[in-house]
């Protein structure tokens, strides 16, 4: 007879530290799906939800990298479980992306030209001194603002 899966998930230890943050910002994801498209753009419709799961890819990356308050056990199962993106946070740890906003604003494929979106443009370089990016609205991520 094959064995009956449960859906209980077993916490690490120092879950209990953290889950107050990523519940608050569970809450507020939940809340910005919600929220009414009413007079917004298509594009700035998504932007809440980019920033929130920015913040708490940011959180969870702060907690084991800069601070180091958590342990390698907790970071991975917040990896595993979706409280962060390992992908974005695979490009922090690179030279040049330590204040990257989104995975979409570095690939090529969704920008004209072939290039990178104009929120990785340093300030200094740029023409047009407010911007805000299309996919996120991101108002600038390059490393050497």
């Amino acid at each position: 007879m094959p064995k009956v899966k449960t859906n209980r998930v077993k916490y690490p230890e120092g879950w209990e530290l953290i889950e107050p943050t990523l519940r608050e910002l569970d809450a507020k994801m939940r809340e910005a799906e919600m929220d009414t498209h009413d007079g917004k753009r298509k594009c700035e419709a998504l932007w809440p939800i980019f920033k929130l799961s920015h913040q708490r890819s940011r959180y969870v990356y702060d907690l084991y990298y800069r601070r180091k308050e958590i342990s390698k056990e907790l970071y991975e199962f917040c990896l595993d479980q979706g409280y962060a993106d390992r992908n974005l946070i695979a490009k922090w740890k690179k030279s040049g992306y330590e204040r990257l906003c989104c995975l979409r604003c570095i690939q090529p494929r969704d920008h004209n030209y072939g290039t990178t979106c104009v929120c990785r443009v340093p300030k200094h370089l740029r023409e047009e001194k407010a911007i805000e990016c299309v996919h996120c609205g991101c108002q600038g991520c390059a490393s050497g603002d």
